[in-house]
């Protein structure tokens, strides 16, 4: 959606969105929320828990939730599950309620950045790499669906990528008139 007030990262895990949703926050002065962060506040467990107790569909049904919510407001940048792109209401909800950024990884470099990662129940189950392979061939063609603008996160930093992305969004992102962003600074 252009122009819109929100401004929307999806992506598979690993791919940097709530880091450079961080940056790009300040950047473009929105309030920065992490999707799967809210969950876990709304339901007083961890997304791990969630899924133990109320399975994927619980977890699932807890987030279509929090983004309608979360995206009924303005000015917001909101870092989306890796998974939120499966429901259609849900990726209704993101093209019609903000500018949307598929931010893009590769499963060598999701394997390098999730190494240590322990908190996400989809890498609980088996070979990672293969994991990440299967939910790359669902979700991809989601991302693409519902983007507004692709960018490949690739071997750059969380502060060198979203300096790159605050760059292409300046150019393409048009925001109603009362939405003001603050000056790029050494931090984004």
């Amino acid at each position: 959606m252009n122009p819109a007030s929100n401004l929307i990262l999806v992506g598979p895990m690993g791919s940097g969105k709530t880091c450079i949703g961080k940056r790009l926050a300040e950047r473009f002065g929105l309030r920065a929320v992490d999707a799967d962060r809210e969950v876990e506040l709304r339901a007083g467990a961890r997304i791990a828990e969630i899924f133990e107790h109320e399975g994927e569909a619980g977890f699932r049904a807890r987030e279509t939730a929090a983004l309608a919510e979360l995206l009924a407001g303005d000015g917001l940048l909101l870092s989306t599950g890796g998974g939120a792109v499966l429901a259609a209401d849900n990726r209704r909800l993101l093209r019609e309620r903000g500018f949307v950024v598929y931010l893009q990884v590769s499963v060598q470099q999701q394997l390098e950045r999730l190494a240590q990662d322990r908190s996400r129940p989809l890498l609980a189950r088996g070979d990672r790499e293969q994991v990440l392979r299967d939910l790359a061939r669902v979700r991809a063609p989601l991302y693409a669906e519902v983007a507004d603008l692709p960018f490949d996160t690739g071997a750059a930093g969380a502060g060198e990528a979203a300096l790159g992305l605050a760059r292409q969004l300046d150019a393409l992102w048009r925001r109603p008139p009362s939405s003001t962003s603050s000056p790029l600074g050494a931090t984004a």
